[in-house]
């Protein structure tokens, strides 16, 4: 498609600006993923977030929990050096190191769906603080020694992570019934099972 024929920006507001700042552009890059993302795990119920395809133990849920988690690790115990929170505080990673995937089979749709979505709206305001607070180049908790990575890495960071995780919710969502395309259509909306 191309620009002309572009839906309107109402339409696709996932859409990064097309001339923007630099803040502008990595949040939108990163709402788009998380847009995109979104879309692939949409409306599905338990068989289908818990579907897997032969060569893979990840599903749809898994991948949906342990976004979840990224987002509360990056902006939380990353950013700014605090605890998590629940329900990652108190999983046993060291027994197990990919509970936030294997864990998913225990949880609903709703509960995924849920975790995922208020992780997002912390990451959000997270975020939005620390821009508020030295912008891109405000410190992160993290790094090594003296030297502490910036939000802007932090960003990048977890657009790296989404644009991973979303190429496996590519194939994990084909694989339950069919569903393929790289952005949602114009006006999509995430529904529930």
């Amino acid at each position: 498609m191309s620009t002309d024929d572009a839906p309107p920006a109402g339409d696709t507001p996932w859409e990064p600006p097309l001339a923007g700042t630099e803040v502008e552009h990595l949040l939108g890059a990163l709402d788009r993923l998380r847009t995109t993302f979104r879309w692939k795990v949409d409306g599905l119920d338990a068989a289908g977030l818990g579907a897997k395809i032969p060569t893979s133990a990840l599903t749809l849920g898994g991948l949906l929990k342990h976004l979840a988690c990224g987002e509360d690790v990056m902006f939380t115990v990353k950013l700014s050096g605090e605890a998590p929170g629940e329900p990652w505080q108190s999983a046993d990673w060291d027994t197990h190191p990919d509970w936030d995937f294997t864990s998913a089979a225990e949880d609903t749709p709703e509960q995924l769906y849920r975790l995922w979505e208020g992780a997002v709206e912390r990451s959000r305001e997270r975020v939005a603080r620390a821009l508020a607070d030295g912008g891109l180049d405000h410190p992160a908790h993290v790094g090594r020694g003296e030297e502490h990575a910036s939000l802007r890495r932090l960003l990048c960071d977890l657009i790296e992570e989404y644009g991973r995780h979303t190429g496996h919710a590519d194939l994990l969502r084909e694989a339950v019934d069919g569903l393929v395309g790289e952005d949602p259509p114009p006006g999509w909306r995430p529904t529930r099972p």
